[in-house]
């Protein structure tokens, strides 16, 4: 085994987790708590983007974010079924992460926006939070396709991997 998540992303995971759940589920009747679980999403993004570039090794940026045709390769290798298995981020996980990263930034400033004076009460204002909110509902429900797809094709229990840390040693084909 090898330590791959650190300590700090995998309670980011979690807690980013949560907060968007929170959000998600209190959006039509807690107002207050729904609002707390928007600032807590925001903030938790904020920090991320730094220990993006601070770091261990595997939650660095230049370590998973790849090109757009590397991401294309990837995808096309995934529907063949000849995907090398990575030990961090495969290079679609990378851009799921800088999806998800971009859609609750988006989600959480649109809410943020509905408490200002000028966009108080706005309805095109809650339409568009509302559309961003659902466009990372489904950014989600991709990520954990995504999850089992790989978990099932490599043999190896990425929830298990994002709780405790460590993964499968690389075997050679891998990438490290």
């Amino acid at each position: 085994m090898v330590r791959v998540w650190d300590p700090f992303v995998r309670a980011f995971h979690w807690c980013l987790a949560l907060s968007f759940a929170v959000a998600w589920f209190s959006a039509q009747g807690w107002e207050a708590l729904h609002d707390w679980a928007g600032y807590a999403a925001g903030s938790l993004v904020v920090v991320r983007i730094a220990w993006g570039f601070l770091g261990a090794r595997y939650a660095r940026f230049q370590h998973f974010v790849r090109s757009p045709q590397t991401v294309l390769a990837y995808l096309k290798a995934i529907a063949t079924g000849s995907e090398a298995r990575f030990v961090g981020h495969n290079p679609a996980g990378g851009a799921m992460i800088v999806a998800l990263l971009i859609g609750m930034a988006a989600t959480a400033t649109t809410g943020w926006m509905l408490t200002t004076d000028a966009l108080w009460g706005s309805s095109s204002a809650q339409k568009l939070h509302s559309v961003v909110a659902h466009g990372l509902l489904l950014l989600v429900l991709g990520h954990l396709a995504g999850v089992a797809l790989a978990s099932l094709r490599h043999r190896e229990n990425l929830v298990r991997a994002m709780i405790f840390g460590d993964k499968r040693a690389p075997e050679p084909g891998d990438v490290a």
